[in-house]
């Protein structure tokens, strides 16, 4: 009996686990059932029918998954809107070349869209160590026969290698959309797009509604995400004129990493998984300042570590609303004076700033940055310019901005400038502002260093009065009598523990030196005024004369 028990539990335990194939590849006469996998050539991912925890009972998804790791992360679902609730389910590959999915009433749940090309009987559907579920029209597995990949149709997750962006061609885009919740994967109201107005731009959506953008890209970096400059991966933006789109590559294939956006917070998340779980690396929003057009227009946000979210006003420019002071800046900045639309106009640079908003901008790629300068000043309507690509560290091409300046924040890490349009009085008020900064920190600098200079003259007068005065009171210490001066010398045989200390704090700093010195009234006091008896006889250096010690030696 106690056998026919586990037996059963084993059974049952069987039927709830995941059993692979043995394959990565599907062809017209297979197909995937139950808790049977495709699992890739390398074993880094997996793709069968699951059931997200806390989802209703009976509903399950087709589904993409990494392989190696313990905790169930899906990357892709197929049928996110049409789960199977008619168990059991099955995907197989149809003769046109569409991927279907049918429950078990044999009712066509989901179908992949209609291939590109010819499909002949060959046709496969393959599982690749990228993540990516292929549909191969002749089974060659070639580029050139891919007639339909789920790459093409992400759900809330970039892989390396997905791209994220638009079809220029077909005006198709490759967007992301979160899930619901974490128990239901149907598309919920978080969704990244690119947008390729001016310089291309990722907005994160909320319904309609603009929240997050990352900044315009300047062909190094989106300004509005400094995190992206890093060695862990390499992310890549490609423009021309058929697509435009982002995607990343990894350094190390056992790197795992991936792109998600979030339906329960509606952030941006870049993941990587390290001691066993899945670690957060960046994230936007990050904080109020990325709220989208906090301050308004021609405002920036500033947010550190010290202070709260704060707005501030560009050069030339001044709060429009009283709210202002109410940590309000949403209604922006006005300008000081107005334009004259001529050469009564200026430029002030604004550096360390997330560019604009730059879908509605205009974009000349072959451009100067100074034939950029003159073009703005034509164009009555111009509110700032700048480089559109400053890659290798140089600037190239241009971008003007027409409308409103939007969607502004300070970087620190951010180091292309954006040149501001103003009347030449501010443009002329702010040199010397500026220029009244510049000699406040020169004076400053100057009052510093000679501050600096006083205290280390000051400092070695002390020295040198300290010395003198203790040479002084050593002079008139009992028993100098005879008026002889210690001599200093770095070793001396006959100079006791004592005598030396003396001799030490004699030198003041001085390096002690091989000969011994003397001051003249020492020699004469010493030689008794060069007295004859005080001479031992004469060499071919002069007379030779014998010195008495205080200490009764010669």
């Amino acid at each position: 009996m106690r056998r026919r028990s586990v037996a059963l539990l084993l059974l049952v335990a069987a039927t709830y686990l995941p059993v692979s194939i043995a394959t990565d590849t599907i062809d017209l006469t297979a197909s995937i059932a139950g808790n049977q996998t495709l699992l890739s050539a390398r074993g880094a991912f997996r793709l069968g029918f699951f059931s997200p925890p806390g989802s209703p009972a009976g509903r399950t998804y087709i589904g993409i998954w990494y392989a190696r790791i313990p905790v169930q992360t899906v990357v892709w679902v197929a049928n996110r809107q049409n789960p199977v609730v008619q168990s059991p389910g099955v995907l197989k590959l149809s003769p046109d070349g569409r991927l279907v999915i049918v429950d078990g009433q044999n009712t066509t749940v989901w179908s992949s869209s209609a291939p590109t090309g010819d499909v002949t009987t060959k046709a496969t559907a393959q599982l690749l160590d990228s993540g990516n579920l292929v549909v191969s029209s002749d089974g060659s597995g070639s580029s050139q026969s891919v007639a339909w990949q789920s790459f093409d149709y992400p759900t809330d997750t970039q892989l390396p290698g997905m791209k994220v962006g638009v079809d220029h061609r077909s005006g198709f885009a490759w967007n992301m959309t979160s899930w619901s919740s974490p128990a239901d994967p149907s598309p919920g109201q978080y969704t990244v797009k690119l947008i390729t107005g001016g310089l291309p731009e990722f907005f994160l959506f909320r319904g309609p509604a603009k929240i997050f953008t990352t900044g315009p890209w300047n062909g190094v970096v989106l300004t509005g995400v400094p995190e992206l400059k890093t060695e862990a991966y390499t992310f890549v933006l490609v423009s021309n004129p058929n697509e435009t789109y982002s995607t990343y590559y990894i350094s190390s294939p056992s790197l795992l990493t991936r792109l998600v956006v979030e339906g329960s917070t509606g952030l941006l998340q870049r993941y990587v998984w390290a001691d066993g779980a899945w670690n957060n690396f960046w994230y936007h929003p990050t904080d109020p300042c990325d709220s989208y057009a906090r301050c308004g227009p021609f405002g920036f946000a500033y947010c550190d570590t010290a202070h709260s979210p704060e707005c501030s006003c560009l050069p030339g420019f001044q709060p429009r609303s009283r709210k202002w002071s109410f940590r309000d800046g949403s209604g922006g900045c006005i300008r000081k004076t107005k334009l004259s639309c001529g050469d009564g106009d200026g430029f002030w640079p604004v550096n360390n700033m997330k560019l604009p908003e730059a879908t509605n901008a205009t974009v000349h790629a072959d451009m100067t940055l100074d034939e950029c300068r003159q073009l703005c000043l034509a164009n009555c309507s111009c509110r700032a310019y700048s480089a559109a690509n400053i890659s290798g560290g140089v600037n190239r091409g241009c971008v003007i901005w027409a409308t409103d300046l939007l969607n502004m924040r300070q970087y620190p890490a951010v180091v292309q400038d954006l040149y501001i349009r103003l009347a030449q009085s501010d443009v002329d008020a702010l040199n010397v502002s500026a220029a009244g900064k510049r000699r406040r920190t020169l004076v400053i600098a100057v009052a510093a260093a000679i501050s600096g200079a006083l205290l280390l003259a000051a400092a070695g007068c002390l020295c040198f009065w300290r010395c003198k005065a203790r040479r002084k009171r050593q002079l008139q210490a009992p028993g100098s009598g005879d008026n002889v001066l210690p001599f200093r010398t770095r070793k001396h045989p006959d100079l006791s523990p004592a005598r030396e200390d003396d001799e030490n704090k004699m030198s003041c700093g001085e390096d002690d030196l091989d000969l011994p010195l003397f001051d003249l009234a020492v020699i004469l006091a010493a030689t008794d005024n060069f007295a004859a008896e005080s001479k031992l006889g004469e060499g071919g250096f002069g007379p030779v004369y014998l010195e008495g010690l205080r200490m009764g030696k010669k």
